[in-house]
Parts: structure tokens; C-alpha cells; sequence
């Protein structure tokens, strides 16, 4: 799995940091992401940090 983030959307309030910190950190107060493929173990940590952005802007592609 992959996951993208909207950067023009992200408003770095750091819910995915908070939630999978593997996966997401905070560079110039937004979101990115800092691996290419999700291992399998993070999935669901990532899949949680997706829904609670508060602006929707991560995007899950499988």
C-alpha cells in the first residue's frame, strides 16, 4: 500500500504524526510521507491516521 498526502490541503495539525509516526512527520508545518511502501504491519496504524484527518487530505492506494 501507498499513501499520498495533499500538501496544498494539509493544515499540520499532526494527527497522522501522532497516529503513525513511521509513516508520516512534519516538514515546514506539513504533512509528508516518509517511506514509499506501507509495510504490511503499519497498514492499519496508517489507515486510522487517514481517517482522522481532520481535512481529509491523505489518500490510500492499494
Amino acid at each position: 500500500m501507498k499513501v499520498k498526502v495533499d500538501e496544498e490541503t494539509c493544515i499540520g495539525c499532526e494527527a497522522c504524526v501522532d497516529t503513525c509516526p513511521e509513516v508520516f512527520e512534519l516538514a515546514d508545518d506539513k504533512a509528508v510521507v516518509k517511506i514509499n511502501e506501507v509495510p504490511d504491519n503499519l497498514i492499519q496504524s496508517c489507515r486510522e491516521a487517514a481517517e482522522n484527518c481532520p481535512v481529509e487530505c491523505i489518500t490510500l492506494v492499494d
